[in-house]
């Protein structure tokens, strides 16, 4: 792969010769080539910015030193051209695995208040251009988001690694569905009174296997849940974080679910009946809610949040399915998905239902969860726990 980069500062872009990236230039695997973009500015300024048209405060980059660049370097269809900038699209492991397999990268490293709109356009003419952000914040210029997707994307390249299993099963790697990495522990056994987790001394691989899998969804879950969502269910569609605009549909959705809940508990008070819009969107910022939806229509959500004397018990509730699906395994489905998002501090799960919602007791039993007659719960329903496995 060779890599070109343009900029007004080239020694910022030192460390591309350092560690891992320097040997694969020196083994051939890499051709890395850092220009100076004044070289293409012919006034004795090197001038490569000016004012804004419209006006406004700061300087942009020049179209006329950019050209004169893609030119010298002969860039073509084949290519593709990265322009770093906070409002492009975010980069991510999906990403970085796609411009791996690119044959030439050209990263265009903007400064000032951006790089004048027409070289953007000129270059979609002469090859592919990614315009890629790192995230929601600005940098100073796009030298340190150069180096960054260079750094993600190189070392995807075969033969870069020394062990390419190394690559399996790290955060965000296709192999683990995007899951954050799991903890890891070496030598020794015990250090300053913390130990390694016995689990991993056992010897039992399938256990460990079990074990990291386990810590990954909870590493996930705690720090990013939204990698955990959406979530696929059987029929192709997907569980995703609720928003507060969902508000209006969901309290249309648990009015009609309760529906059945009062005709199966006569006389039970089912405070979700009187809920506005307004308590909704308040219990919306309060609760850790998913919905799902089919043909641009709310059918399904539940929510969850730590509750208890110790915070450790995760209250999972307002598990509702549209009631002209109910019995497709939604449900169940939303009830998985609750479990599987629940943050590491949880060791139990919680939820209650109607006395006289059968239909509800027998999904949950078969969950794993047992029905507590001696726990306290609101008038006319039952509570049901589930201990959290720490595999």
């Amino acid at each position: 792969m060779r890599l070109d980069y343009l900029t007004i500062f080239p020694d910022y872009l030192a460390p591309l010769r350092l560690s891992l990236p320097g040997k694969a230039v020196d083994s051939g695997l890499l051709e890395i080539h850092v220009h100076d973009l004044r070289s293409w500015a012919h006034d004795k300024h090197r001038t490569v910015d000016d004012t804004p048209y419209g006006g406004g405060a700061g300087m942009v980059m020049k179209p006329e030193p950019w050209g004169e660049a893609f030119d010298a370097l002969a860039v073509e269809p084949g290519d593709t051209i990265i322009f770093t900038t906070p409002s492009g699209e975010r980069f991510d492991q999906r990403l970085a695995e796609d411009l791996a397999t690119r044959g030439r990268l050209v990263f265009a490293c903007g400064r000032y208040e951006g790089i004048d709109q027409r070289v953007i356009d000129h270059a979609r003419s002469i090859a592919e251009v990614r315009e890629i952000s790192l995230g929601d914040y600005v940098l100073n210029g796009g030298e340190v988001a150069a180096l960054a997707v260079t750094e993600a994307v190189v070392r995807l390249l075969p033969g870069f690694m020394g062990n390419a299993e190394s690559l399996v099963e790290e955060s965000h790697a296709a192999s683990t569905g995007g899951l954050l990495e799991y903890p890891v522990y070496t030598k020794p056994p015990v250090w300053q009174g913390h130990e390694v987790p016995a689990v991993l001394r056992s010897g039992d691989h399938g256990a460990v296997a079990r074990w990291r899998h386990d810590q990954a969804r909870r590493r996930t879950a705690q720090r990013r849940p939204d990698l955990l969502a959406p979530s696929s269910i059987d029929d192709g569609s997907t569980i995703e974080r609720a928003v507060p605009g969902d508000a209006a549909e969901l309290m249309t959705l648990q009015r009609a679910c309760w529906v059945q809940e009062a005709l199966a508990n006569p006389g039970a008070p089912i405070p979700a009946f009187h809920e506005s819009v307004d308590d909704v969107r308040a219990w919306l910022g309060e609760w850790d809610t998913y919905v799902v939806r089919r043909a641009g229509r709310l059918v399904g959500a539940v929510r969850g949040r730590l509750e208890g004397p110790d915070g450790t018990a995760w209250d999972i509730g307002r598990i509702m399915v549209a009631p002209d699906l109910q019995g497709e395994g939604l449900g169940r489905a939303l009830l998985e998905h609750i479990q599987a998002v629940a943050p590491a501090a949880a060791t139990s799960y919680v939820l209650f239902t109607g006395a006289g919602s059968e239909r509800n007791h027998k999904m949950y039993k078969k969950a794993g969860f047992r029905l507590r007659n001696d726990l306290p719960a609101p008038p006319g329903a039952v509570i049901f726990v589930k201990r959290r496995s720490r595999g």
